[in-house]
């Protein structure tokens, strides 16, 4: 059998797990007694992975999550935490993006809101979403650097594309006007066409007079809130002290 110009091709072609796994069949005798539909299954399926995980290992990149090991399988249903089970699951299935479905969460310092965020951020990744993360003050510096140097609808076409924005730290330092309005801007572009994670300490019902200006406030959150699956995670911080 002509081995080494079939694996050259394959290679060629792009499909080099499946090249490597065909050698290592060859080196299984136990795996001569499967009959050749099952033996290419095995083929294609370790291509397949192969070509999952890259991909996810790209979104992941892409997304700079603050947090990119964080996984819904791991997250923690302590009796305290006070975390609905059931609506997790329902997240995890990742619907919520499907129908542009925005997610809030909220809950004190300490109680794992963005590793939360990051968790549902991952699986958007795993399902094939484009996802972007950015914590409010970083994002705050971008849009005033943005508008200094002309790359401001730029930055805006950029976060308006993405199908899950996830806006860390919510409400960690007051609004100026221009940081007002540059907030709404992201959420007008973002309603009833894409998803957005927003992790805060501030109670919602807190929001409009954090924003400040009233007319603002009343159409951010009209957009943001109303199309909400809202989550307040509660218990002791889970932060290790310290020292």
């Amino acid at each position: 059998m002509l081995t080494e110009p079939t694996i050259d091709k394959l290679r060629g072609m792009r499909l080099g797990t499946m090249a490597d796994a065909w050698l290592s069949q060859r080196e299984q005798p136990k795996v001569h007694d499967l009959d050749f539909d099952t033996r290419f299954g095995l083929l294609v399926d370790a291509e397949h992975l192969s070509r999952d995980n890259k991909r996810l290992a790209r979104a992941l990149r892409a997304a700079k999550l603050r947090l990119p090991n964080a996984c819904i399988e791991d997250i923690d249903f302590a009796p305290k935490r006070e975390l609905d089970r059931s609506a997790i699951r329902q997240l995890g299935t990742c619907t919520w993006i499907a129908s542009h479905a925005n997610v809030i969460i909220t809950g004190a310092t300490g109680t794992g809101k963005s590793y939360l965020a990051c968790a549902l951020a991952q699986q958007a990744c795993r399902s094939g979403y484009r996802v972007s993360y950015r914590r409010m003050p970083r994002l705050i510096e971008e849009l005033t650097l943005a508008h200094a140097d002309g790359t401001y609808t730029r930055l805006l076409g950029r976060l308006a594309k993405v199908d899950v924005l996830v806006l860390d730290d919510w409400g960690i330092a007051p609004l100026r006007d221009q940081e007002r309005r540059d907030m709404l801007e992201i959420v007008e572009d973002r309603h009833g066409a894409r998803a957005t994670i927003i992790t805060s300490q501030l109670p919602v019902e807190n929001w409009h007079d954090y924003v400040g200006d009233p007319t603002i406030a009343d159409a951010l959150l009209d957009r943001v809130v109303h199309t909400a699956h809202r989550i307040k995670l509660k218990g002791p911080t889970r932060r290790k002290p310290s020292g």
